[in-house]
């Protein structure tokens, strides 16, 4: 693998583990608005209580089977898992400290983008 891809991986893993941990991406696109729209506690408590809940198990589930089918790739995980973890810490620490109503404001932005995406742009 050339230094150049390792250096992309990493880019990818921070900038995707600050994205996941700045808006609670993964099965957070649906808990997060159903913490607070359904149960009104406000959007910071919301995304850390998804990532909280949905982490692990999740990554482990999914990681499990697809390495099942042959489908995983160890170093590219790696790479990403480390890179990850970085941008995760950044992601929420930017996400505290910036007004409950930005992070809203920035999660909603996120979530019409990825449907535009899927909507109009999807391969």
């Amino acid at each position: 693998m050339s230094l150049t891809t390792i250096l992309l991986l990493m880019l990818v893993g921070i900038l995707a583990g600050m994205m996941s941990s700045l808006v609670g991406i993964g099965g957070g696109v649906i808990i997060v608005p159903a913490l607070v729209l359904i149960f009104g506690i406000n959007q910071k408590t919301a995304q850390g209580t998804s990532l909280l809940l949905l982490s692990l198990p999740v990554a482990a589930a999914g990681a499990y089977n697809y390495y099942k089918a042959g489908h995983a790739d160890w170093k590219i995980a790696a790479i990403l898992a480390i890179t990850f973890i970085v941008g995760g810490f950044f992601g929420s620490k930017l996400a505290l400290g910036l007004e409950v109503g930005v992070v809203k404001k920035i999660f909603a932005v996120f979530m019409i983008i990825i449907a535009i995406k899927y909507l109009f742009f999807d391969k």
